[in-house]
């Protein structure tokens, strides 16, 4: 049997390598900081391994954010049942905002004041994708 991790634990650990991420941190780092392996983290941002509450308040004053941080926006209870608010798509944000592109293009891209050129950047990347999807 394949054990599937829980959508809150991958939530919880998705927000902790954002978090990370957004440092310049690296896990071997936050390893160090936590008395645990770079590949303990590596799991407990893939939602493999559960973060305990003692272990949350450790990340939590090493990643300089409250504990609740880590939860807000997290499934409901009921995501096992598909009646929870996390979906495909909101898995997909938090996947691509849990990646260094994803991280360094938010941030650059909200530091662009201009509306107009904000919306032609965003066409560009749907031309983009789109040529891309055509290509396949």
């Amino acid at each position: 049997m394949i054990k599937v991790p829980n959508p809150t634990d991958k939530y919880v650990g998705a927000r902790v390598r954002m978090r990370r991420i957004m440092m310049n941190m690296s896990q071997e780092k936050l390893g160090e900081a936590l008395g645990v392996t770079f590949q303990q983290v590596q799991k407990y941002e893939k939602g493999a391994n559960r973060i305990s509450a003692s272990r949350l308040q450790q990340i939590s004053k090493t990643l300089e954010m409250p504990p609740a941080y880590f939860f807000e926006g997290a499934p409901g209870p009921d995501v096992a049942t598909g009646e929870g608010f996390a979906d495909s798509a909101v898995d997909y944000v938090a996947d691509f905002l849990s990646t260094a592109e994803g991280l360094q293009l938010n941030k650059a891209f909200a530091r662009i004041h201009d509306a107009r050129v904000r919306r032609r950047i965003v066409d560009l990347v749907v031309a983009l994708a789109d040529q891309d999807e055509k290509a396949e």
